[in-house]
């Protein structure tokens, strides 16, 4: 059960990265952070009034709320990192954040066998090339590394926070719904400070209009993302810590293989060998 719903959390995070990185193209980043979010807090007040999730609220939703401030302040630095580093040195970068959850498995004491070790190390190293770094080329700013590294990071705390806020579904469902508020309070915040500096809230192209005409597809984002926070809270609840780190870090490749499948993006070599490691490093940890 936990690769299972680890990997449905790589599947779930590779396209909304793809999907959101799509809609940042016309769109403000924030934009699409906070709409997207709010959506998704909408849909999830649903269902927990009608899970009953509210009996469920307690101390633990305090890691809930963490996680709701990190991850907005993760997603800019990320962002951020993109507009002033190669995508092919950040993208890499970016995926180190597993070292979090991996690492508060081990301080909890979980160990994995060697055939599971084996996968990690496979698994990682495969997440690394298939975002395809960049061995050559210009140099990157100091800035575009320290950035990235705090995003990373900042995702593995979110793994972990995300974790540790349920011990049931309803619960869960009231944790990410305590988290989306978050991020909408978070994110919107940032917006407000934003366009009062002189930055744009809408599109250049149809303002307004494009937003609305965009809900659907940041509808998708949002939920997907929320999904996949979801399946990784239940993969580290049923398994070891380590291994379902591991395989929800997959998504790069997810992200890489629907560029090349919608938008007709070849895979580099590294890009390619990089899938193909990570998918030795996925059957490494089913089987351990």
């Amino acid at each position: 059960m936990t690769a299972l719903f680890a990997l449905a959390t790589s599947l779930l995070w590779g396209l909304a990265d793809f999907g959101g990185g799509l809609l940042t193209r016309r769109t403000p980043a924030l934009t699409v952070v906070v709409v997207s979010q709010v959506i998704t807090a909408a849909v999830l007040g649903v269902i927990v009034t009608a899970t009953g999730g509210w009996s469920e609220a307690g101390p633990r939703l305090w890691y809930a709320v963490a996680a709701g401030v990190v991850g907005p302040v993760a997603m800019l630095c990320f962002y951020q990192a993109l507009a002033l580093g190669p995508m092919g040195v950040v993208s890499p970068l970016g995926s180190l954040g597993v070292a979090v959850p991996v690492g508060v498995g081990l301080i909890a004491g979980e160990r994995p066998d060697l055939l599971q070790g084996a996968g990690v190390a496979v698994a990682v190293a495969g997440v690394v090339l298939a975002g395809g770094p960049q061995l050559r080329g210009a140099p990157v700013q100091r800035r575009a590394v320290l950035l990235t590294l705090v995003a990373a990071f900042g995702f593995g705390g979110v793994m972990s926070l995300i974790a540790h806020a349920s011990t049931t579904v309803t619960g869960l469902f009231l944790a990410l719904f305590v988290q989306r508020v978050t991020n909408v309070a978070v994110g919107g915040g940032a917006l407000y400070v934003s366009v009062r500096r002189g930055g744009r809230a809408l599109p250049e192209a149809g303002g307004a209009a494009a937003v609305r005409a965009a809900l659907p597809a940041l509808a998708f984002v949002g939920l997907a993302d929320v999904a996949a926070n979801g399946t990784y809270s239940m993969a580290a609840q049923h398994g070891p810590v380590t291994v379902a780190a591991v395989l929800a870090s997959l998504y790069p490749v997810v992200t890489a293989l629907a560029a090349r499948g919608f938008l007709k993006e070849r895979l580099r070599g590294v890009q390619a060998a990089g899938a193909g490691l990570a998918l030795v490093g996925t059957v490494l940890l089913a089987t351990g």
